[in-house]
Parts: C-alpha cells; sequence; structure tokens
C-alpha cells in the first residue's frame, strides 16, 4: 500500500527551520525520510529503531544482507555508534569531515542489527551537507542508503527521488541536484592495512598523503567481481544498472577505444539495433557520422564532472528507448577510479580493447 509522502523543497544551503524540524520528527516517530547529502540523496530512519531501519529495505526493495551507513553530524557521535576508533581514524577524519569519506569500525551496541546486517562492523560518516547535517542534529544519528530502487542509477536530482520514492517514504526533502554525483569512499579500518571498499570522491591518493600509509584495494573496489559478503554498501550486489544494455569499452589508449566504440556501433546499427553513445566533450565528433543517439557525459579534463553526471546519464539512457549504449572508459586515477568502479558494476558486457 503506497504510503502519503510529504515533500518539503528547501534551499541547500539555508534550508527551511520549520520544515527540517518536521522531518526530524517524523524520524524520530519511527518514519523514514529521504534526505540529500553532498554525494547522493539518501533514505533515512533512526539509527537506534529496528523496525524504522526494516522500512527501508522494504521501500527499496534492498536485500537485507546489505548494511547501510549511519551518518552522524558530531564527532562526538562517532564514539556513541562506533568503538575501538584507531588513531588512524581521527587523523583521517579530522582533515576531511564534514566530507564524502565514510568509514568502517567496530560497532557499539547502540546500532540495530538490521543497520549492519548482522555484521560487528558499521560505516559511518559526517555528510558535508547542511539539510543532512541539520536533519540530524534534530534527530538522531541516521542509517541510510541512497534513495533508489535497488541496483538501479543512484540519485542526484529532485526528479530522480520523486520518480522512486514517492508513494513509499513518509517525507521527501528536496533541495536541487546534489553536490558531487556519486557515493562516498569507504575505507575499513577493522583491516589491516585499512582496505579501500568503494572508491569515491575524496581520492585514495589523498587518504594515502593524509596517513603515510597504502591502502589495500580488493579487486572488487575497482568494479571487478564482488565480495563474499556485502562488508559495506556496493560491495557485493550488481548497483546503478539502467535497464538499457550497457556495454563498457576499456582502453588505456583513448584513440584505440573509440574506434572499438564506432567498430561496434557499425556492428550493432548493421543488425538492426537502436544504438546510443555515452561519450565525452573531447569525443563527441568522432561519433557525429553514426546514426546513434548521443549522450555527453562531460570532460575527460574534469572528471569531477563526469562523476556529478554519471547517474543522471544512465538513468537519461532509459527514456531514449534505445536497445543498447555503448560507453567510454576513464583513467583509474582521482575520481576515475569511482567513475569506473561505477561504470563496470553498471555495465552488463565489458569490451576490453589491449
Amino acid at each position: 500500500m503506497a504510503l502519503i509522502t510529504r515533500v518539503y523543497r528547501v534551499d541547500p544551503l539555508n534550508p527551511d527551520e520549520r520544515a527540517l524540524s518536521e522531518c526530524s520528527e517524523i524520524v524520530l516517530k519511527g518514519g523514514i525520510v529521504v534526505f540529500p547529502t553532498e554525494t547522493v540523496y539518501g533514505l533515512g530512519a533512526s539509527a537506534y529503531d529496528s523496525r524504522s531501519v526494516r522500512k527501508i529495505f522494504v521501500a527499496k526493495g534492498r536485500p537485507l544482507d546489505n548494511p547501510l551507513i549511519v551518518h552522524i553530524a558530531k564527532i562526538e557521535q562517532l564514539k556513541q555508534v562506533a568503538s575501538e576508533i584507531p588513531k588512524e581514524v581521527w587523523k583521517l577524519i579530522e582533515k576531511v569531515w564534514p566530507g564524502p569519506l565514510t568509514v568502517v569500525l567496530k560497532k557499539s551496541d547502540r546500532i540495530v542489527p538490521e543497520v549492519t546486517a548482522g555484521l560487528e562492523t558499521v560505516a559511518v560518516r559526517m555528510p558535508a551537507h547542511p539539510v543532512a547535517l541539520r536533519l540530524i542534529e534534530l534527530s538522531t544519528p541516521i542509517a541510510a542508503p541512497s534513495a533508489n530502487l535497488s541496483g538501479r542509477p543512484s540519485p542526484t536530482s529532485e526528479h530522480h527521488v520523486l520518480l522512486d520514492m514517492f508513494g513509499r517514504v513518509d517525507a521527501l526533502i528536496l533541495a536541487g541536484d546534489t553536490f558531487l554525483g556519486v557515493e562516498s569512499t569507504i575505507i575499513s579500518f577493522v583491516h589491516d592495512p585499512p582496505m579501500l571498499l568503494r572508491p569515491g570522491p575524496l581520492p585514495v591518493e589523498k587518504i594515502v598523503e593524509i596517513l603515510g600509509i597504502e591502502l589495500k584495494i580488493p579487486e572488487f573496489a575497482r568494479g571487478f567481481g564482488a565480495a563474499d559478503r556485502a562488508l559495506a554498501p556496493g560491495t557485493k550486489y550488481r548497483h546503478y544498472a539502467p535497464r538499457t544494455k550497457l556495454v563498457l569499452v576499456e582502453s588505456r589508449d583513448v584513440e584505440k577505444m573509440v574506434e572499438e566504440i564506432v567498430r561496434l556501433a557499425e556492428k550493432y546499427l548493421a543488425e538492426g539495433f537502436k544504438v546510443a553513445i555515452i561519450a565525452t566533450r573531447e569525443t563527441m565528433d568522432r561519433y557525429r557520422d553514426l546514426s546513434v543517439r548521443l549522450l555527453c557525459i562531460g570532460s575527460r579534463n574534469n572528471l569531477y564532472e563526469v562523476a556529478k553526471n554519471l547517474f543522471k546519464t544512465l538513468r537519461e539512457l532509459d527514456r531514449l528507448g534505445v536497445d543498447l549504449a555503448l560507453v567510454e572508459s576513464f583513467e583509474e586515477r582521482g575520481i576515475g577510479l569511482a567513475i569506473m568502479n561505477r561504470l563496470r558494476k553498471a555495465a552488463s558486457e565489458i569490451v576490453e580493447v589491449p
């Protein structure tokens, strides 16, 4: 049965206090609320309320063994939701919180098992968005995954959350497009050395620079395969996938990659398929003579622009009515690693070009 969903539109930098107060009451009374963060929109409930957290899994159609991230608004709250906090964690969060970094630690007894999918660890972050921070300040630490139907591209705009979550949640807080467009970087500090579980807007290179130690980077963090258990969001199940078949063409040589995309497009067109190509500003002209639909994802010279446009582009793809799409790859440096993680998980097929 559909829920009556209240919709609140607020300014992202100076949100209406009354609106956030009403939404905080919904959280405290056991409801679920969609709210913006700097990365993507989140779907939240009190991290201390089992019944409320279960509503998140129902609303999303999310597997129960896929843990959630606990969002906090003050450093002091970290001690409430986690235990055994290593000195490296304090060193890191002092530099980057609030921000798009999630740390995985031993959980405290206050966190209900539904949040952690029964694990003894908890993923925690402090979002860098005025709306999210104030909502948490007025309520409680909030457990939240991205506010999309499970498996679909994450929501970065008001339209996305209205499409996926209206009638499934108690309230939507809309505040325009999110700032970064891909989910937070996740580092596990229960592993030695610390392990990257999911790349995000905070680059691995910056974390290594701050900590002065190397991180372990498993293949699933690059988007190849999956972890045996869901150690954190985005590590086990296929994510971010459009309904349209997506073919990722990978090469370290941009020229060879473009040539392969042209070859594949001509092949599929000759077989009668409707084809789209997701390309960058620098390569768009190479495809204009083909009878394909073109989507520009941004510039190779600004991968933060590509990341911000990624999920929006994947969702737009499904509205084109094509049979399949070919998408370019990117260098796995900085936020490029996060982009490639998402594209590999979204792709139905990967074509590697030497």
